[in-house]
């Protein structure tokens, strides 16, 4: 079978943000590509226009038509949609968190159908998609339905991103469509809330849940990022490190002390402060989710690392001289449960007359 080549004009949304940045540069660097176009609502500053040096970088907002002109001007081939946000900011809220999301996907693949010379897209999307409860599976395959609705607005906006796609691909057949689910990016230059939560002198988790988590080093996401642009990988891939780490060997692992608190007090973390959790990360913290990747290392040819070596290298980074010994934070942990325990006794005790 020959492999198709590789297109000569890719397109590459959320160049303003880390991931989408070093995609474009990514793919700028491959002698296959003769050209690689961002867009972006802002125009990258800093250390991102740098990066951006041998792109060809546009200001334009995906609501607009400028997304199309852009496209059928430059002859686009490829998609590549990583403006994606996975959490609020300070500013616009969860209002511009959903119009950049979901309006953005909406409007970008209204463009993407009139574009005749388009062949391929590649959409960002999440696990998040399962979501998280009490009725999930050991195991999610990438046909594995939601048990239910998620309650966080990045998991909402995926499901309602991956429906778009799915009616794209029904009017655009001879386009092909490929879908990454991905695990949350762990890695020494990654900086979101998760990292953040880690990185944490003190790390709230939920009182008596020790969930099972799965990261995804953000060099293996460039990865498969670069080959489902420049190869041939149609369909939907759950992408994470092998094995798995609960939150407690997680967070002992960075050298931090767990301070369990009721879920509902880790419900009041959400959305607080930059080291704040987001209320799919609070389900995740209660229930974890583990998703099988077989799919992508038998189509790719490729072998994620697993998730311990993708935490324990960003934990390297990490190291400033703050982490704590491993009896200390042992120490300290059974001081917090113990005052926990008795807490709960007292009030147990004065809620019954005692």
């Amino acid at each position: 079978m020959t492999t198709p080549p590789a297109p000569r004009v890719v397109l590459v949304t959320g160049v303003g943000r880390y991931l989408g940045a070093r995609l474009a540069a990514r793919l700028a660097a491959d002698p296959r590509i003769e050209r690689v176009i961002g867009i972006d609502a802002a125009t990258p500053s800093g250390e991102l226009a740098e990066v951006l040096v041998d792109v060809d970088v546009h200001q334009v907002d995906l609501r607009t038509p400028g997304v199309l002109r852009v496209m059928v001007g430059a002859r686009v081939e490829a998609v590549a949609h990583l403006a994606v946000a996975t959490a609020a900011d300070q500013q616009g809220g969860r209002a511009a968190m959903k119009e950049l999301n979901v309006i953005g996907t909406m409007q970008l693949l209204a463009a993407c159908q009139q574009a005749t010379m388009l062949r391929k897209l590649v959409v960002r999307s999440s696990t998040a998609a399962y979501g998280a409860s009490f009725r999930d599976p050991a195991i999610f395959m990438e046909d594995t339905e939601p048990r239910e609705i998620p309650r966080g607005g990045f998991a909402k906006d995926v499901l309602d991103i991956e429906g778009y796609v799915r009616g794209f691909r029904r009017r655009r057949p001879d386009v092909e469509a490929t879908v990454l689910r991905f695990a949350p990016f762990i890695g020494s230059t990654v900086d979101t809330r998760l990292t953040r939560y880690f990185a944490q002198p003190f790390v709230p988790t939920v009182f008596g849940r020790d969930p099972r988590l799965q990261f995804l080093h953000v060099e293996d996401a460039f990865e498969v990022l670069h080959r489902s642009v420049v190869e041939a990988h149609p369909g939907t891939f759950n992408v994470a490190g092998g094995g798995t780490l609960t939150l407690s060997q997680a967070v002992r692992r960075a050298g931090r002390v767990t301070v369990p608190v009721l879920e509902p007090g880790l419900n009041a973390l959400a959305g607080i402060g930059r080291a704040g959790v987001s209320l799919d990360q609070v389900d995740l913290f209660v229930h974890g989710r583990v998703v099988d990747t077989t799919r992508l290392i038998r189509e790719f040819g490729f072998t994620p690392r697993t998730t311990a070596e993708a935490f324990a290298e960003f934990v390297q980074s990490r190291r400033d001289g703050e982490l704590l010994p491993a009896d200390t934070i042992r120490s300290v942990e059974q001081a917090l449960l113990e005052g926990f325990r008795r807490t709960r006794a007292a009030r147990a005790a004065l809620e019954s007359g005692e």
